[in-house]
């Protein structure tokens, strides 16, 4: 599939695939394929972020390619590996049969046959269906060293594999990077990108993304689930709660046939969207009855 054409098609195509996206980052993920520019995308955790890079990866039938950035991330890691099993295997099995020319043996042990290839690597080879989606996931859990090696890679679309050569992406691949930001993520980084700040929805927004991801909830029972949720961020919890929460306690609700909230039925859910237990806590018994009251007070009456 080619790309969207315009803004409010690029919008169109991601509510097809049950992503709702505000016009702001429907413009910056437009102008990123358009312009061919990494996607900086920064926000609190579940509020997503890392959804967006499959959901254009399915809607332009692409190849979705995931780095999932850790402490310790070095280079090599995510470029390549050798597979030093298979090496070993057949250092052994040359030498069984009298064959072990250094060589010539140490030639074919770092050719293509040995080689594990990592995300990187594998979003620099061509793809039947078209460059891939890189997922760069959560950036700020690395360190800052990868990020230099990342902002090289990203600007030649190559990485270097000192037995094989340096590999040019005969395409440049579709970049989205996420950051919750746990630290600060450096400017030159972010000046290769198009950035967005990925905030919680607001009640209408998220009222339409339970919609495309739980249209089985009934109405009353998903104004209730929004309003709590939208309530409880407001209130000084350790991990405030993401749409994917608000997504999963919907579905765990509709598992217990459910139709509307009661404090007896959020205490004992409070574990699919709370996911500390200092939180959880604190909003058990007559809070969670208050935080209802104060949802139902300003829904209005069942219809």
């Amino acid at each position: 599939m080619q790309a969207p054409g315009s803004i409010d098609a690029m919008q169109q195509t991601l509510g097809r695939a049950g992503y709702v996206a505000s016009r702001p980052l429907a413009t910056v993920a437009f102008l990123a394929l358009r312009l061919g520019r990494p996607l900086f995308l920064e926000g609190e955790a579940g509020t997503g972020k890392t959804e967006i890079a499959r959901t254009l990866a399915a809607t332009l039938g692409r190849d979705l390619i995931r780095l999932q950035c850790y402490e310790g991330l070095d280079a090599t890691t995510a470029v390549y590996e050798w597979n030093f099993a298979a090496q070993m295997i057949a250092i052994r099995t040359a030498e069984a049969a009298g064959n072990a020319d250094a060589e010539v043996l140490n030639r074919d042990l770092f050719g293509p046959d040995f080689l594990i290839e990592r995300p990187l690597l594998q979003a620099m080879r061509p793809h039947e269906n078209g460059p891939p989606v890189l997922l760069i996931d959560e950036i700020d859990r690395a360190d800052e060293p990868f990020e230099a090696f990342l902002l090289e890679a990203l600007s030649d679309h190559q990485v270097t594999i000192p037995e094989l050569g340096t590999i040019r992406a005969p395409e440049p691949p579709i970049v989205v990077l996420t950051s919750n930001r746990t630290r600060e993520v450096h400017d030159a980084l972010k000046r290769r990108c198009l950035y967005h700040w990925v905030d919680y929805p607001d009640f209408a927004a998220e009222m339409e993304i339970l919609a495309a991801r739980v249209p089985e909830a009934g109405a009353r029972l998903a104004q209730e689930v929004t309003g709590f949720v939208q309530r409880l961020r407001a209130e000084d919890l350790f991990k405030r709660p993401g749409v994917a929460e608000t997504i999963d306690w919907a579905k765990c609700l509709l598992a217990l046939d459910a139709v509307a909230l009661s404090p007896e039925l959020i205490s004992d859910t409070l574990g699919a969207v709370l996911k500390y237990q200092d939180d959880i806590a604190r909003m058990e018994g007559s809070e969670a009855a208050r935080l209802l009251s104060e949802v139902r007070a300003r829904l209005g009456p069942a219809a």
